[in-house]
């Protein structure tokens, strides 16, 4: 079985925003974004996911991957 891993890290690098400045504008605190950014979460809420997207400008899809197994 496959599972989703998030790619915010590289979408925050291609809209050039820091995680400081990413958290304060969706209006998280600065260690949950990080453990968002760095995968060490089991869920996210879909509000959060929505701010995220919302103020990268981008698409859930543009954060959210499938990966299969190796």
């Amino acid at each position: 079985m496959g599972k989703i891993v998030l790619q915010l890290d590289r979408m925050m690098v291609q809209r050039k925003m820091s995680l400081n400045e990413l958290a304060a504008r969706v209006g998280i605190s600065n260690v949950n974004l990080s453990k968002i950014k760095n995968n060490k979460v089991s869920a996210i809420r879909f509000s959060t996911l929505a701010a995220i997207c919302e103020v990268l400008n981008c698409d859930a899809g543009d954060i959210l991957k499938f990966q299969e197994d190796e």
